[in-house]
């Protein structure tokens, strides 16, 4: 059986609109952490918009999470990394939970397809 058809099949066996726990979309920086085990204590988080600005390898480091209202509001501290470096020394509260557009993972460059032009 090939990974395709793997994959197909589960496809089969979810719902066509997946809970909130199961979904990668960016969301605010609480849905984020509460999708994951121990309210994302150890995930590395950054922000859409640093991506769109083209800023590579920035992320915050979750050390501790204080949620409220099934996820969607709540605290986070964490240590910053900003272009591989930590920047923080010690833990400390991490701004803009909600005004901004988080997701799991280290921000990196935009790939841009680049097209071959053949005469």
């Amino acid at each position: 059986m090939s990974s395709a058809s793997v994959v197909t099949a589960f496809q089969k066996l979810l719902p066509k609109k997946l809970p909130s726990g199961l979904t990668t979309k960016p969301a605010n920086l609480f849905q984020v952490l509460s999708r994951y085990p121990t309210d994302g204590v150890g995930q590395r988080v950054h922000q859409t918009r640093w991506t769109a600005k083209r800023i590579v390898d920035c992320y915050w480091v979750i050390t501790r999470t204080s949620l409220k209202n099934d996820g969607t509001h709540g605290k986070a501290w964490g240590r910053l990394v900003w272009r591989g470096k930590e920047v923080s020394p010690r833990e400390e509260l991490i701004r803009g939970g909600l005004k901004y557009t988080w997701k799991n993972g280290v921000s990196g460059a935009r790939t841009t397809s680049t097209r071959v032009v053949v005469p």
